[in-house]
């Protein structure tokens, strides 16, 4: 018998992938990741390889992505409750890296000289509404 698997989402890296797929997991949907081992290798290539994919058998592609549309894409604060945007009070916030001091702009040039993961970035928010970034 053979099973033909459907791609239902990509991640960047593959502690993101094996989150989502425990979370599948637990529903009982069986679940295939591809590139997680060229990624865990050197995360730069993420992005040249697409990043880690998330493969389930097609009968179950409907319910995994009920599944996962049930989790949060936006950004939460210690008490659970959305962050929110603080000039337009919009909850579709998501955490982003940016390169905007000198000290996070050496760690990138560093990590892409020796091939490392980069030690030192800055976690900024944008809201998805108006673009402002906090």
């Amino acid at each position: 018998m053979k099973e033909d698997f459907k791609l239902v989402r990509s991640y960047q890296y593959s502690s993101e992938a094996q989150i989502f797929c425990g979370k599948l997991e637990s529903e009982g949907i069986q679940v295939y990741l591809r590139d997680s081992h060229i990624v865990d290798s050197n995360p730069i290539w993420s992005n040249a390889v697409g990043g880690v994919k998330l493969f389930v058998r097609e009968e179950d592609f409907i319910k995994a992505n009920e599944i996962l549309s049930t989790v949060s894409q936006y950004s939460l604060d210690e008490k659970n409750n959305f962050i929110k945007c603080p000039k337009c009070g919009a909850e579709k916030v998501e955490m982003i890296t940016s390169i905007r001091d000198t000290k996070s702009l050496f760690a990138f040039v560093f990590s892409l000289l020796f091939v490392i993961m980069p030690f030192y970035s800055k976690y900024h928010y944008r809201c998805d509404h108006c673009k402002t970034e906090f």
